[in-house]
């Protein structure tokens, strides 16, 4: 299998790339007043500081959104195509969402999903009684 057009693919790709960064340099706006370093916030004055630390369970909540987000934009292609597939379809979704169960169960049973400070320190203390035990 010849390798060629795949390099002359990825040299063109990166010409119009190195081209698009050039061109936008030279030709872009320059100025520098008073309100361009600050941030926009919809008319509204900003207060404190941009670069504040945000609990992880933002983040994990966020990344959780996306994978069951994801998770259902399937299960909806799937409902779409659902007389075309038959049984198998219907075999390899119903997997599909016991898996998703299961991830689900999963991430409450470790404690994934608790928001607030008593619930892990139950967690924790279950923890420490089971390790007390043995």
């Amino acid at each position: 299998m010849p390798l060629w057009p795949f390099a002359v693919y990825f040299c063109a790709v990166l010409l119009i790339v190195a081209g698009m960064l050039f061109i936008s340099f030279f030709s872009g706006e320059k100025h520098s007043e008073t309100a361009t370093g600050t941030p926009y916030e919809s008319g509204m004055i900003a207060t404190g500081a941009a670069h504040e630390r945000f609990s992880i369970q933002f983040y994990l909540m966020a990344m959780f959104f996306v994978v069951f987000d994801v998770e259902a934009v399937f299960i909806f292609s799937w409902a779409i195509a659902v007389r075309d597939l038959g049984w198998t379809g219907y075999t390899e979704i119903s997997i599909f969402i016991v898996v998703l169960v299961a991830t689900l169960a999963y991430l409450w049973r470790v404690g994934a999903l608790d928001w607030g400070t008593s619930a892990r320190q139950k967690r924790l203390q279950r923890q420490f009684r089971k390790e007390a035990r043995s």
